[in-house]
């Protein structure tokens, strides 16, 4: 038997922000009737870019009116960049832990969120013709290969189970589970192995440092911790340059139209950076940003 936090309960039995925002300034929807699970999320904008609403529809278990929720609350006042970097683990953490078998609805959440940001942001998402069945792994459910393999890949998973509690794939008669097996295998011999022996560069804040060793030890990092996942999915990640603090990179392949490259990825990249090399270091998509790089630097 499942067993659930007070704030779980709490979030299922009185739900925060439900319904339609009218006028909302980006919608975020995911998932389908057919599969068992859909949400939408509305989210209102200020000028500055601060969320002010947010509300969500759901079709699905309590598990999931709680996680969307959680995220509506989590997501109010913040800056839509602030907002972007919430993960599947930040909803459940908020929550006060989901069962591992619940992390889906966490992971359907954080799926809306990053499609609402795409689409506000204006990048172009990556298309999946849903109703070709050869594309589900999983027909219970109408689960891509795609969607696993990126589960797999973004939460470490080892065994099938794992993949059931974060995707729901081979959660119904489990004919599919040969085929999770191979994918499994496949994208965990594909990973990265973490290098022990060479610790990636830790430049203490304020210490001396030319703009040179800086770049060296940027590029380090996207080296190890970066490039490796990119080319996992046919894209990759180029240093353009580096001005102050400010770290100016292109993104080349598939990344350039995946929208979970474009701001997760640009995420993920800012803070090892920010941990490894620096705590002030901004990443500047240059193919957005253009005009940044050629203006000259702020004295």
């Amino acid at each position: 038997m499942l067993t659930y936090s007070d704030k779980i309960k709490d979030h299922f039995i009185n739900p925060r922000n439900v319904g339609v925002i009218q006028d909302a300034s980006v919608v975020g929807e995911v998932g389908s009737m057919s599969s068992g699970q859909a949400l939408k999320l509305y989210l209102k904008l200020d000028e500055a870019e601060i969320i002010q609403q947010a509300s969500f529809q759901v079709f699905g278990s309590p598990s999931a009116i709680a996680a969307s929720s959680a995220l509506t609350e989590m997501l109010k006042g913040k800056h839509i960049d602030e907002a972007a970097r919430v993960t599947a683990d930040d909803i459940s953490e908020y929550l006060g832990g989901l069962p591992a078998e619940k992390m889906h609805t966490c992971v359907m959440s954080m799926e809306a969120l990053e499609v609402a940001y795409a689409r506000y942001r204006g990048i172009e998402l990556e298309t999946e013709l849903d109703e070709d069945d050869e594309l589900h792994i999983c027909r219970c459910y109408s689960v891509p290969e795609q969607k696993i393999e990126r589960a797999i890949r973004d939460n470490n998973l080892t065994t099938i189970d794992e993949i059931t509690h974060f995707t729901k794939a081979g959660g119904g008669c489990t004919s599919c589970h040969v085929d999770l097996k191979m994918i499994l295998e496949r994208v965990r011999a594909e990973m990265p192995q973490p290098k022990e022996d060479k610790p990636a560069p830790k430049i203490a804040p304020g210490g001396n440092m030319t703009n040179l060793d800086k770049m060296r030890a940027i590029q380090e990092v996207l080296d190890r911790e970066v490039r490796p996942g990119l080319a996992m999915d046919g894209g990759d990640m180029e240093l353009v340059d580096v001005q102050g603090n400010k770290v100016f990179v292109q993104l080349h392949g598939h990344c350039n139209s995946c929208a979970s490259s474009t701001t997760t990825m640009k995420f993920f990249v800012e803070d090892r950076l920010r941990e490894m090399v620096d705590p002030e270091i901004q990443v500047i998509d240059t193919t957005e940003h253009s005009d940044e790089l050629h203006a000259p630097p702020m004295r």
